[in-house]
């Protein structure tokens, strides 16, 4: 039977459609479930929509977080979810979620963790000279941008960088190193080794 993969967004969603693209032509070993936005008329929605997936928006208006959580917990678990991705989800998650899928949900952040976390980070790379910056994907726990990492991808920083420019090179890395990291997940062939990821002993 397939691994499950839910997908949390509040934006365009341009990593879940790579993703989607790499669960379609079989470089990831899953289906996609469920897909759920916070926000009704996020772009990501409605490319799900398009691709005839189940799609799904879980206002958080009015609640609390803890019950917008046990909410969308309650539609991933009502489709079998074995693994959380968060793509662009403008939301930090409560302990509630995080019981609900111990080291199962995913997060990319377009920086090499743990420099520049929080937001605005490729803004926070030219404003303090990096020459070298990336995306990192990294197992979500209960503090921004910090758990455990399975996989980073590095980019220069070139001369005549914006934010703009640098943000659109780290997003190419990002459509690759987050499928990276959910076939590593799947794959069962790695474990969380303290703060490291790293494949299990024979």
């Amino acid at each position: 039977m397939a691994n499950k993969l839910g997908i949390l967004l509040s934006g365009r969603g341009s990593n879940f459609l790579a993703i989607a693209d790499n669960v379609a032509v079989g470089k990831i070993p899953a289906e996609i479930a469920v897909v759920i936005s916070n926000k009704p008329y996020a772009p990501g929605i409605q490319a799900a929509e398009q691709r005839g997936l189940n799609a799904h928006v879980i206002l958080g208006k009015g609640l609390a977080r803890v019950e917008h959580d046990a909410a969308i917990v309650a539609c991933l678990r009502e489709h079998r979810v074995d693994l959380v991705c968060l793509a662009g989800y403008m939301r930090l998650l409560s302990p509630v979620f995080l019981e609900a899928f111990p080291q199962r949900v995913l997060n990319i952040h377009p920086s090499l963790l743990p420099a520049f976390p929080g937001l605005d980070a490729q803004k926070q790379a030219l404003e303090y000279g990096s020459r070298i910056t990336g995306c990192t994907v990294h197992f979500v726990d209960e503090h921004l941008d910090h758990g455990v990492i399975v996989t980073q991808r590095s980019v220069a920083v070139l001369p005549d960088d914006d934010e703009h420019s640098l943000s659109a090179r780290i997003l190419e890395q990002e459509h690759i190193a987050y499928s990276e990291a959910i076939s590593m997940v799947l794959s069962g062939e790695y474990e969380v080794q303290g703060r490291r990821y790293l494949r299990k002993s024979r």
